[in-house]
């Protein structure tokens, strides 16, 4: 087996979900750097979500030369830690009175235009990231949040499905045994 049975890994920087949980974790930072006290447990819980979702998503990638399970088990947990966030969010605009946008908002259609653009980065959206009013800073934080939740659910499930198509480490690593041996008689005869 020329190529080894250890797969590419590790090109997590070219995953959408990836990209938009960058800006997701920057853009929280600024976010409760702004409008959340840095002494409360608030703001590290709610910038420490940011992170574990951003980083999740690395390490899943990384561990995925050896264990496809372990990057999904991973890819799961940055789900998990961006769903928290989400709630931390829509917590802040309901015990602040603050509306949280609904589908129809004028500004959802714009936010749903900004995360077509192909060439994203926190620049495309630096006003709504970094606006003066809190409110517009949550929910275009909350847009991103549920954008990115939808990358890493369909993420998940490729994984679910290329783990049924391909296996495991321990399955790549028996066939390409097999596959020397056969090589081997081969040689032989």
């Amino acid at each position: 087996m020329a190529d080894g049975f250890i797969p590419p890994h590790g090109g997590y920087r070219k995953l959408l979900s990836y990209r938009k949980a960058e800006i997701v974790f920057d853009g929280t930072v600024s976010f409760c750097d702004r409008f959340i006290d840095r002494r409360s447990r608030t703001h590290d819980q709610m910038v420490q979500a940011a992170r574990s979702g951003k980083q999740n998503i690395i390490e899943g990638s990384m561990a995925s030369a050896t264990s496809k399970a372990t990057e999904i088990k991973l890819t799961s947990v940055a789900r998990a830690s961006l769903e928290e966030l989400l709630a931390d969010y829509r917590d802040f605009l309901r015990t602040r009175g603050l509306e949280e946008w609904p589908p129809d908002h004028p500004l959802v259609a714009r936010l749903r235009t900004l995360n077509r653009v192909p060439d994203f980065s926190y620049e495309t959206f630096r006003k709504g990231i970094e606006n003066p009013d809190p409110a517009i800073c949550a929910n275009v934080l909350i847009g991103l949040i549920r954008v990115t939740n939808y990358l890493l659910d369909r993420q998940i499930r490729q994984l679910e499905q290329a783990f049924v198509a391909e296996g495991g480490i321990r399955e790549r690593m028996t066939r390409a045994r097999l596959d020397e041996r056969r090589r081997q008689q081969l040689e032989r005869e």
